[in-house]
Order: C-alpha cells, then structure tokens, then sequence
C-alpha cells in the first residue's frame, strides 16, 4: 500500500504567530493575482489554491465559493443589460 504525503503551505516569516487567518487570506489573495496575471489554469498558480485550501478552514472556502458564485451571477446580468436601479426600481414598484 502506497503512503500518502501530506504537504500544506511553507512557513511564511511574514506570519510567525500561531493565528494563521491572515496567512490564508494573503495566499488566496495571491491565488487570484496570479490567475488575473496568467489567466484561469495558469499551473504556476495552483500551488497558491493548494496553499490558502489548506490554510483556511473549510467554512471559509465555502463562503468564499458562494460569494464568487454570485458575484459571477451579478456581473452576467450587468453585462445583459440588468443595473442594480432597475432592480431597485421594481423592488419599490412591488413594494408601494
């Protein structure tokens, strides 16, 4: 039977505390400059999705999922024509 490795992030003396919150934000933050940098599947990019997965708690990664989900969701009906007035214009056309 073959032994798994486990790898997580390196050391980083910019994080030297045991609170690593910071430390998971700054390696998803650099995650998205290099995929904006080189674009989506860039392979030089993945070792920071693999760094801020393994930082974060599994929560986070799941709130961060769902806020890009529909961040994407709201900047597709922006480009089809959808602004947050209209949208606010029939809320109060609905509501009155």
């Amino acid at each position: 039977m073959a032994e798994i490795e486990l790898k997580t992030a390196p050391g980083d003396y910019r994080f030297p505390t045991t609170n690593q919150s910071r430390h998971c934000f700054t390696r998803y933050i650099e995650f998205h400059r290099c995929v904006a940098a080189k674009g989506d599947g860039a392979g030089e990019c993945e070792k920071f999705a693999k760094y801020y997965r393994s930082l974060c708690p599994a929560e986070w990664i799941v709130v961060i999922t769902m806020v890009e989900l529909q961040v994407d969701r709201w900047n597709e009906q922006r480009e089809n024509g959808f602004t947050l007035v209209g949208w606010l214009d029939t809320i109060q056309q609905v509501c009155m």
